[in-house]
This record gives structure tokens, C-alpha cells and sequence, in this order.
């Protein structure tokens, strides 16, 4: 009797406990929508309407902004407002404090005789959008349903004032290039709801126009203008002068253009200008053109700011640069903008005088060869899925924008596109507070776009993704789970199919598995064929080859996972029709192989068979047999050079153990032949300065440094430099530094490269290090 006694207590209390849960959930199911009055119009109209077409959407409830006595209610209002419909605003607590400040906002629950009341109290009016965000973010809104959960009451203001992103209307973009005014409008207002202030254009730049373009640009410029007033987001345009401003022809008929697009522009917020990147123009013509924008901007948009990054300057124009800032100390000039290529951005701060302003210009969208390229990403990857696939990595640029965000004021981002959506969303987020966590942000997006009852799978599902990419695939068994998990999500979920970011996300699941799976099989054919070549001797140089040939080339005849790209090649498809994703340079004409063109190197061999067609080509035309034989040697234990000796591939995971240092800049994943490079898959993979540690050396042997490269090696060897015995500078050509004993008597070594001085050089021509060998004789 005691133990049922104490299990029917046990009951109780969890009846208790889960009563007490549930009634903190508030139903708004049949809310009606009142506004204040002190809300200036056409804002109130039009939030009143965000809100009604937003619940409409996710609901199919028509919430009606006529009130109804009894029925619940969503009061919008501003901090100076005194009452809505009669009820009186919340009376601040100390923990309110952070609403009132610029662009806060609260969120607060009241029940007043019987009657449910949710409150949405902006600081100001971006408070008041903010506050409609928070709530879409976070109430359950399914069909027929409206569950607001008391524990997201909240007050909140954001940490950084700048937070935007470049959204051009150019050729360049892979995506809303083929949008229209309403598509422009909904991707505002979503970024809107996660804390974006401010959008930024490009109405200058890349004049040509692209093929899927439905608007022309300038209709479209002023438009995206228009749009951003009446959501009381800041407007910049980022306008580059490819001209030569020390011109003063070229100098009168830019500013013209600036002037004339002022003009016409109805909102404008901020005018950056780029160094360079593009521009090659000194800061001696920069500045005086500048001060001329600003005079001209001044008579339209009178609290426009005018900005500069200091991308591409030497040191030289840097300091010209701030002398000129300490000798004027110019009010036309709002600040500093931090881009790919400008001094770094804590120097940029100390140096700034506080008088002004900086600003983080971040690349979310790139993955190589870029500012924040992705880390510990396998070459399989960086080959196939390329510079701007779809990129979920909230946990890593949650990082970034944290490590960087104390120097600056906040950001406005780099982007090209809509394959960095998550990015976006998680930048602004941190922005608004560093200390969000970055798995309930991801939350939020799902819940707000996908739906409640797949918010919390969802946002597992994107993590996931990101963990995808970390290290190399032959030893990320997570890939294959995250697969199962995305496909289980995609059966249980039909009605998300036509869902463009869902789409996305399901396509990355197919297509990393597709390249993990490829890679294992071709990677596995080539060492296959390298044992065939290993028999060189016995089987001849032309049987070998031709053997070697014909196993590698498998690839093709019999490709792995066929059904997986199918379904990749479905989704690029689905994504053309629902977004205007342009995966392939050929089917959809995107403007260019680097920019999110997927699917033209879906295909690109992961072994080195095209390398083998063109290193028998040359054997074959060889003379000697001997000479063939050995050079067939090579090709077999490149990889495997035999016991005692041993192999790094300079830029790869796996098979550079000994390698001690990592690239940041992402020079280390080569972009040559448009990306269709026929070179060893290792010399697509470089460091300029490597540094690498041997270990458990023979103390008595004979070693010799073997390099493959580009131009010089200044080799050292615990750290003394180290003279050549062969010395060939061409792509692939071997160097050889044989060692002295007294580098091994102690049976390990460290080697390190000096700079050579390339300065007259382009980045893409300096010195590089693909292969290193240490051979035992």
C-alpha cells in the first residue's frame, strides 16, 4: 500500500509539474491586432500588415486588425506610445532597461480581466520590427494555431549597430539576379526578422546585365530603396571606381554618375567605396573624389555617411591615407570600412581616430580562396562543390564574428547569393548579442521557416552539415549518418519540398555523400593501377600503362553512387525553378564557373586518371625503355616511396602528417584551367613557406629532400640552409637537397622555407610547395 501510495503522489506531481509547463503556453489562435496611435504611418499600416500576412502564411488564420471584445490581443506599439485599445503600456522594470535603447524592443504577456494580451513595444520603429521577428522566431504557429510560450518574453536591444548585407543586383549573384520586386521584398523582411538593419547594393559595378535579369537594374535599384524605407532599413550601395580618377574627365563623369543616382534615390544610408578590389586609384584621387561624393550627397540625403576600405593600398597609401585623416580630420567622412585584403582590423581600430566609425566588410559566402576560407575542408570538396556551394557553418562564423566584432561598430557582409542564407542569419544574430547560443539560433530558423515540428530536427540536421565539412572524408563516418538523418527528414517532410532553403540543405546532404562515396571508390582504383605500374618491369611499359589506364578510368565506366547524383542534379533543378539558383554555366547560365556552378564539376575525376593520360603521353613518346620504366616508377610510389622513407602532401590532411603549419589566406586550393585543372591532384594543393618534423629517423642512414613546386625552395634544415644538387623550377620538377649526416645523428629533423623576393611577382606566380619527400638511400 505505501508503494502505490507514493506512486500515486509521484503522479500527482508530475500532473503538477506539467500543468504548471502548459500553462505558460498562451493561445492567440483567435487574437485580434491593434496598433497604437502614435506609430507614424505608412509604418503602422505596414507592420500591422507584416504581421497579418506572416501568421496568414504560417497558419491560415486571418487575424483581423479590428477588435473584437474578449478575444485575445497583439498590441504593437513604440516606447512613447501611452496606451493601445485602451490598455495601458507594461510599466518598465530594471529589467527592461535594454528595450529602450536604440532599435530595442519588449515582448511581454499580460491577461487583464480574462483577456490575454501580447505586447510588442519597439524603442523605436525597428524596435517594433524587431519585435515582430522575435515573436515569429519563436511562437508555435502551425495550422490553425498560435501558442506563444511565456518563457520567450523578453526585453532586448542589439550589441552593435551596423548589421547588413550586401545584397547586389548584378550578373554575378548565382540567384536573385532572376528575382522579382516580391522575392527582393520577402528576403528583406526575413533577414529584417533576424536582426538586420541594413542592405547594401551595387548600382554601379558590372554594368552588364544578366540573362535572367526580369527587371532592368536601374528599376530595380531604386526599388530595393523604396523597399528599404518602408521597412526603416538602412540603404548603402557599395560603388567601386574602376576609372582613373587622376583623370579629370574620368573624375567629373563618375561623380556625375553618383550624383544622378542620388537624385532618384528615395532612402540612402551609406556610401562605401573600396580601395581596391576592385580600383587601383591612389588615395591623393580617392579622397578629393570622396569629398566631392559627399559634398553632392549631402544635398540629398543629408545623414549619409561616406565610407572607405583600405583593400589593396600598400603601406605607402595606408599612411598617406591617415596622415590625411590627422591633418583634416574631415567631416564628410564617416569611416572605415575592413574587407578582404585591407590591414587587419584590430590595427585598423587602434590606428582610427574614435572620431569615425569601422565597419567589418565579412565574406560569408566564399569557401576558398577568400577571406575566411573553410577550415580542415578535403580537397574533394574544395574541387567539386567549389567557392560558393550551399555553406551552412554557424559554428564557425559565430566564431569569426566574435573573435572580430569588439574592433568595429558592426558589419555589413560579402555575398553573392542565396547559398550562404544560414550564414547570414547567424552573423546577424551574434551581432545583435555574441552571447546567443548558436544552436537555438539555428532553432529559430528552422522553426520560422520549416515549421515547429521540425525546428529542433532541423536545426540538428544544418549542424550536422557543418560537421560534414571538418576533416578529411575517409574519416568522417558522420557524413553517412548526417545523410540518413537528412533523407529521413526529406521522406517525413514532403510538404517542404518546394521550400527553396530546404531544399538547399537537402541537396548538400546528397551531395557530400555522393563525393565521400566517389572519392573512397576512385581513390581506391588508383591504388590499384599503382600496383599494375609497380609490375612495370615484368609487364612492360605500354601493357602496364595501358592496364593502369584502364583501371583508374572505372571512374567513368562504372561511377559510383548513380542515384545520389541523380538526386543532386534533381535538387539543382528544383532550386533553378524555385529560386533561380544558377548551379551550371552551360544549363543555367550562371555568369561564371566559380560562382555556385556545382554542378559542372559534380564529375571532376577525385584520382589522378587525367594526370596518368598525360604522364603516358609523354612516356610514350620517350626512346628508351629503361628511361620509361623509371619515370612509370615514380608515378607508382609517389605516394609510397618505400619503407624507411617517407611522403607529405604539403595541403592534405591525411597524407601530410608531418606538415606543421595550415595556410589562412586559402592559396593552398589552386583555381587553374577555369577549375578543370588536368594536374596531380596534389599539385593542386600548396603552401608557399611549409614547415615539417621528422621523427624516428636512422640515425646512420643517407637521406635526400625531394620537392615537387613551382619556381624557388629556399630550403632550411634545423633551421641552416641547405644548397640544392638538382634545382628545376617548372610545375612538378624535382628539386633534391641531399643531407648531411649531421642533420640525423640524432634521428629527427625540421624543415623550413625562407621567403624569396617576389614582391615584382602576382600572388598567383610566387613560389609554391606541393610534394616533399625524405628518401633513405
Amino acid at each position: 500500500m505505501k508503494i502505490i501510495h507514493f506512486r500515486n503522489l509521484l503522479f500527482a506531481f508530475v500532473l503538477f509539474l506539467h500543468h504548471g509547463l502548459l500553462s505558460q503556453v498562451v493561445d492567440f489562435s483567435k487574437a485580434s491586432i491593434a496598433a497604437s496611435s502614435t506609430i507614424a504611418s505608412p509604418f503602422k499600416e505596414k507592420m500591422i500588415a507584416v504581421l497579418q500576412e506572416e501568421i496568414a502564411i504560417k497558419t491560415n488564420l486571418k487575424l483581423s486588425s479590428s477588435p473584437q471584445d474578449k478575444s485575445p490581443l497583439l498590441l504593437l506599439a513604440q516606447q512613447n506610445s501611452q496606451e493601445v485599445n485602451g490598455f495601458t503600456l507594461p510599466n518598465l522594470t530594471k529589467d527592461d532597461q535594454p528595450s529602450i535603447q536604440k532599435e530595442g524592443f519588449r515582448l511581454v504577456h499580460q491577461q487583464i480581466g480574462g483577456r490575454d494580451l501580447l505586447w510588442f513595444i519597439g524603442a523605436d520603429q525597428r524596435g517594433l520590427l524587431f519585435a515582430i521577428g522575435e515573436f515569429l522566431r519563436t511562437a508555435d504557429l502551425s495550422k490553425q494555431k498560435i501558442l506563444f510560450d511565456k518563457k520567450y518574453e523578453k526585453s532586448s536591444a542589439p550589441m552593435y549597430a551596423i548589421r547588413g548585407h550586401q545584397i547586389g543586383y548584378r550578373n554575378t549573384a548565382n540567384s536573385w539576379d532572376a528575382w522579382d520586386f516580391k522575392q527582393f521584398e520577402r528576403y528583406f523582411r526575413d533577414l529584417a526578422f533576424f536582426g538586420t538593419n541594413a542592405i547594401e547594393n551595387i548600382p554601379f559595378q558590372d554594368g552588364a546585365a544578366s540573362p535572367h535579369m526580369k527587371i532592368n537594374r536601374e528599376e530595380m535599384h531604386i526599388k530595393m530603396s523604396q523597399m528599404c524605407q518602408a521597412y526603416d532599413l538602412d540603404y548603402w550601395v557599395w560603388t567601386p571606381a574602376d576609372v582613373d580618377l587622376a583623370d579629370p574627365q574620368k573624375f567629373q563623369e563618375e561623380l556625375k554618375a553618383h550624383i544622378e543616382f542620388y537624385k532618384n534615390c528615395p532612402r540612402l544610408d551609406g556610401v562605401f567605396f573600396p580601395g581596391g578590389d576592385p580600383g587601383e586609384n591612389h588615395p591623393k584621387y580617392v579622397l578629393p573624389f570622396l569629398k566631392a561624393v559627399a559634398s553632392e550627397l549631402k544635398k540629398y540625403h543629408p545623414k549619409a555617411g561616406v565610407w572607405l576600405s583600405l583593400q589593396g593600398f600598400n603601406d605607402e597609401e595606408v599612411n598617406y591615407f591617415y596622415d590625411y585623416l590627422d591633418q583634416n580630420k574631415p567631416d564628410w567622412f564617416t569611416g572605415i570600412v575592413t574587407g578582404p585584403s585591407s590591414p587587419d582590423l584590430a590595427s585598423t581600430r587602434f590606428r582610427l581616430d574614435k572620431k569615425y566609425q569601422h565597419r567589418h566588410y565579412p565574406d560569408l559566402t566564399h569557401t576558398v580562396r577568400c577571406q575566411y576560407p573553410t577550415e580542415n575542408w578535403d580537397q574533394a570538396f574544395a574541387l567539386t562543390e567549389g567557392r560558393e556551394v550551399t555553406n551552412p557553418q554557424p559554428s564557425y562564423y559565430a566564431k569569426i564574428h566574435n573573435r572580430f566584432a569588439p574592433f568595429t561598430d558592426g558589419f555589413l557582409s560579402y555575398s553573392d547569393g542565396v547559398h550562404d542564407d544560414v550564414n547570414k542569419v547567424i552573423w546577424s544574430q551574434m551581432a545583435w548579442n555574441t552571447e546567443k547560443d548558436v544552436r537555438q539560433v539555428m532553432v529559430e530558423y528552422a522553426r520560422y521557416f520549416f515549421g515547429n515540428s521540425v525546428a529542433e530536427a532541423a536545426a540538428d540536421g544544418i549542424l550536422a552539415l557543418e560537421r560534414n565539412w571538418v576533416g578529411p572524408v575517409e574519416e568522417n563516418g558522420g557524413i553517412e549518418t548526417t545523410f540518413a538523418f537528412w533523407q529521413n527528414l526529406e521522406k517525413n517532410h514532403p510538404e517542404l519540398k518546394g521550400n527553396w532553403r530546404w531544399q538547399q540543405l537537402v541537396m548538400r546532404a546528397y551531395y557530400d555523400t555522393f563525393i565521400k562515396r566517389r572519392k573512397l571508390y576512385e581513390q581506391g582504383l588508383e591504388k590499384e593501377a599503382n600496383l599494375i605500374l609497380s609490375q612495370a618491369k615484368v609487364l612492360g611499359s605500354e601493357k602496364a600503362m595501358s592496364l593502369a589506364l584502364e583501371k583508374v578510368n572505372l571512374a567513368v565506366q562504372r561511377p559510383a553512387a548513380p542515384e545520389l547524383r541523380q538526386k543532386v542534379v534533381d535538387y539543382c533543378e528544383a532550386l533553378y525553378q524555385s529560386i533561380g539558383l544558377q548551379t551550371s554555366v552551360a544549363k543555367y547560365k550562371a555568369s561564371g564557373a566559380e560562382r555556385g556552378a556545382i554542378l559542372d564539376f559534380i564529375d571532376y575525376p577525385l584520382n589522378n586518371r587525367w594526370w596518368f593520360e598525360d604522364e603516358f603521353a609523354k612516356i610514350r613518346k620517350m626512346a628508351d625503355e629503361t628511361a620509361k620504366l623509371e619515370r612509370i616508377n615514380i608515378i607508382a610510389t609517389w605516394e609510397n616511396p618505400g619503407p624507411g622513407s617517407y611522403y607529405d602532401n604539403i595541403s592534405d590532411q591525411l597524407k601530410g602528417p608531418r606538415v606543421k603549419t595550415k595556410t589562412e589566406d586559402a592559396t593552398d586550393v589552386a583555381w587553374w584551367d577555369n577549375g578543370l585543372s588536368r594536374r596531380r591532384l596534389s599539385t593542386q594543393l600548396f603552401q608557399n613557406f611549409p614547415k615539417l618534423a621528422y621523427e624516428d629517423l636512422d640515425p646512420k642512414g643517407s637521406y635526400t629532400i625531394r620537392i615537387s613546386g613551382q619556381g624557388d625552395a629556399l630550403l632550411r634544415v634545423d633551421g641552416e640552409r641547405v644548397r640544392p644538387v638538382i634545382y628545376n623550377k617548372g610545375v612538378e620538377e624535382f628539386k633534391e637537397f641531399q643531407l648531411n649526416p649531421k642533420f640525423i645523428s640524432d634521428g629527427k629533423i625540421s624543415i623550413s622555407f625562407d621567403e624569396p623576393e617576389e614582391s615584382h611577382l602576382n600572388w598567383r606566380q610566387h613560389s609554391k610547395v606541393f610534394d616533399i619527400w625524405l628518401l633513405k638511400k
